[in-house]
């Protein structure tokens, strides 16, 4: 009885074994090639490091040091501090934008509430050739309807605006509180 599963169950094992070999490389590259949270800025690292200078003479030249090479960096432009509150009015601003590059202001915090829906007010609403509507907003932010459902009272200047993350990356805008369209951002 155990002579003939035997030949078996090594033919499956040797299959997965070679399987996992063959896929394998491919997992290394997929994970090399995903992209990778920046890590903290070098004047930053340098000036946390200098807490771990035990004399107190040398941890405070490591400081000043430190300190100032961080100031003259932001002083020339190669180091931007933004605090949590610009941060979030950057994140507003480009809402329905795929940016990635937007993550790095993700550190070190909860999820803000403007990474899933934002509330303004409509600046100017028209509709375009296909007879969908699209909705300026107030700040710039241009959003073009593209499904074919209709409103039951027109869009216009003043109008309430909600827009909200949807399923697939899509997005969901009520206008005055009506029930959703579905939009995509053009600007």
């Amino acid at each position: 009885m155990t002579s003939h599963w035997k030949p078996a169950l090594l033919g499956t094992v040797g299959l997965l074994v070679a399987l996992a070999v063959a896929v394998a490389p491919c997992t290394a590259a997929w994970a090399a090639a995903a992209p990778k949270p920046p890590g903290r800025a070098e004047l930053v690292k340098a000036l946390s490091e200098c807490r771990a200078v035990t004399d107190p003479t040398e941890r405070l030249a490591c400081f000043d040091k430190a300190a100032a090479a961080l100031d003259e960096a932001q002083t020339k432009g190669e180091v931007v501090v933004v605090d949590r509150k610009e941060a979030q009015e950057v994140k507003r601003q480009a809402f329905g934008f795929r940016l990635d590059a937007l993550s790095i202001f993700d550190r070190g915090g909860a999820k803000d509430k403007a990474d899933d829906a934002i509330s303004a007010v409509a600046q100017s609403a028209h509709r375009g050739a296909n007879g969908h509507w699209i909705v300026a907003l107030e700040g710039g932010a241009v959003w073009r309807q593209i499904d074919d459902e209709e409103l039951s009272r027109e869009p216009h200047q003043g109008s309430a605006i909600h827009i909200r993350r949807a399923s697939l990356g899509s997005f969901m805008m009520n206008v005055d509180g009506q029930p959703g369209i579905r939009v995509h951002r053009d600007e």
